[in-house]
């Protein structure tokens, strides 16, 4: 699974592989995040309709932890932070999303926590990231929730907007994101570092290559099941060129924050 990533790039540098626009949710600044926990605000890229009929790429801010379009509270999110490839196409809470609205999540990297081997005392955060210090492209699926009057003020105002079309119920709507993961790599894998995340844990979110996150975000009703294996086999190949590190207990609090989170650990004895 995936509960805590890093996203330190700013909107511009996420945007510029893609030539994407920037929505207004994300204009501005905005701060690294060296500690991403449900529910936070996180840069997502996705491809959408412009007013004249062409598909843009398009960077934006959403919720972390998806909120289905049927979801009676916002609450629902904080627990659909990943979704089971294996399921994804199936689930209620899913499928409509990974149809027609894919989207790529981008990270420096992300923290994973392993038990000891003995089975006893805490586990020690580690952080996965890219060896060359390249992005990662989770892939991802995203819904929009139309916010009622009474959670209003739950909801955070760069995670929502104003309906765009005159038809639209008042109100706000919600974007919020979910991130794909899939069977870990076998703890024996003869590749090292494929094998050390099967150690690390029996999931594995799903990195993509720039080339196919440009082909998952296109929002082709028709093969999601297709895109979705294509995802799952190519994982490993990105995955395969990730390094991890043990870091510091503080990652284990939502409100540390800062760079030395992701340094390795004996770096700060």
């Amino acid at each position: 699974m995936c509960g805590r990533y890093v996203i330190a790039r700013t909107p511009g540098q996420l945007a510029l592989p893609f030539d994407a626009r920037m929505d207004d949710s994300i204009a501005g600044d905005v701060d690294p995040n060296w500690n991403v926990a449900p529910t936070h605000t996180v840069p997502i890229l996705l491809e959408r309709l412009s007013q004249d009929g062409q598909l843009l790429p398009e960077i934006h801010a959403a919720r972390w932890g998806l909120v289905p379009s049927w979801a009676k509270e916002l609450s629902i999110g904080s627990k659909m932070f990943n979704a089971r490839s294996e399921t994804v196409t199936e689930k209620p809470s899913f499928r409509a999303a990974v149809k027609a609205r894919r989207c790529a999540i981008p990270a420096d990297g992300y923290y994973e926590w392993k038990a000891p081997e003995s089975g006893r005392g805490k586990k020690q955060p580690y952080f996965v990231h890219p060896e060359d210090g390249s992005p990662i492209w989770f892939a991802g699926i995203y819904e929009w929730w139309h916010v009622p009057d009474d959670a209003a003020d739950l909801a955070r105002a760069e995670q929502t907007r104003p309906g765009k079309n005159a038809q639209d119920d008042a109100g706000r709507w919600l974007l919020s994101c979910s991130i794909l993961t899939r069977e870990a790599p076998d703890a024996h894998d003869e590749n090292s570092h494929l094998a050390a995340l099967g150690a690390l844990h029996n999931r594995l979110p799903m990195g993509m290559t720039e080339a196919f996150a440009r082909e998952w975000i296109t929002p082709d009703k028709d093969h999601a099941p297709e895109l979705v294996d294509r995802a799952v086999a190519g994982a490993l190949e990105v995955a395969a060129q990730w390094r991890m590190h043990a870091v510091s207990t503080d990652v284990g609090s939502v409100k540390s924050q800062g760079e030395y989170l992701v340094e390795p650990l004996q770096t700060l004895l």
